[in-house]
């Protein structure tokens, strides 16, 4: 599971199905409250844009999306929430990037701590694994449903910094500044991509055996089932073979 991909574009499938339970609805809807504090429109709040383009992938109801945004510009009341990041090690010494948005910070930060616990890990001070992580958007895309030769040009045409060829997908990494224009290159192309997003990206990667890996898995699963976590970043790296026999 080279460079976290694999587990990104498994994640981005489950979470389709989450989204018959609500459980996505409800931390997009955090989300965008969040987000539109800046301002409601979209042209000139792309934190709030992008929220809104995630939430219609989902299939969140239109008027789910419209009282959530309404909520942060305070047309409509609502809980009152906070964004929070935690930083700390899984299995293995891997390190996490956590962030979440929520009513409780202080309730949070203490569940989190106990999910940790729980699963091999530990918090961590302020800062200490902030700096392992680059800000960048990424695009996943199943090379069966694709021209690769064309998704490259279009992608180095674009302004990318990285294409990765790992088994049947393909992973194009860009500079948050030029998520756009990847977007409309793709659009145009029209090849719908698995995942594209604003992420963190490890510099370098954690190998993890296979006791480690099953335990980083879990640890994962639990962290992003928590309503107050919005994203997990991890730099683990887990080899196919250990994949095929922990997954």
């Amino acid at each position: 599971m080279s460079g976290h991909s694999k587990w990104s574009s498994i994640k981005h499938k489950k979470a389709k199905k989450d989204a018959q339970k609500g459980q996505i609805f409800s931390k997009l809807a955090r989300k965008l409250t969040i987000e539109a504090r800046a301002g409601a429109d979209l042209q000139t709040n792309p934190g709030l844009r992008l929220t809104v383009e995630m939430a219609q992938e989902a299939g969140m109801p239109k008027s789910n999306i419209e009282r959530a945004i309404q909520r942060g510009t305070g047309d409509l009341p609502g809980v009152s929430y906070e964004e929070f990041t935690c930083e700390g090690y899984g299995p293995g010494g891997a390190a996490l990037l956590i962030e979440g948005v929520t009513d409780n910070k202080k309730r949070a930060i203490s569940q989190i701590r106990h999910i940790l616990s729980q699963h091999g890990g530990h918090l961590g001070e302020v800062g200490c694994v902030n700096w392992l992580f680059d800000r960048k958007g990424t695009m996943i895309l199943d090379k069966s449903k694709v021209d690769e030769d064309k998704i490259i040009d279009l992608a180095v045409e674009a302004g990318a910094e990285d294409i990765k060829d790992e088994d049947d997908i393909l992973e194009i990494v860009f500079a948050p500044e030029q998520f756009a224009q990847i977007k409309e290159n793709i659009k145009k192309a029209g090849y719908p991509p698995e995942l594209l997003e604003l992420t963190m990206v490890p510099q370098t990667t954690v190998p993890l055996e296979e006791k480690e890996a099953l335990q980083m898995l879990r640890l994962m699963d639990a962290l992003e089932e928590s309503e107050d976590v919005q994203r997990v970043y991890a730099n683990f790296d887990i080899t196919d073979e250990i994949m095929e026999k922990v997954g």
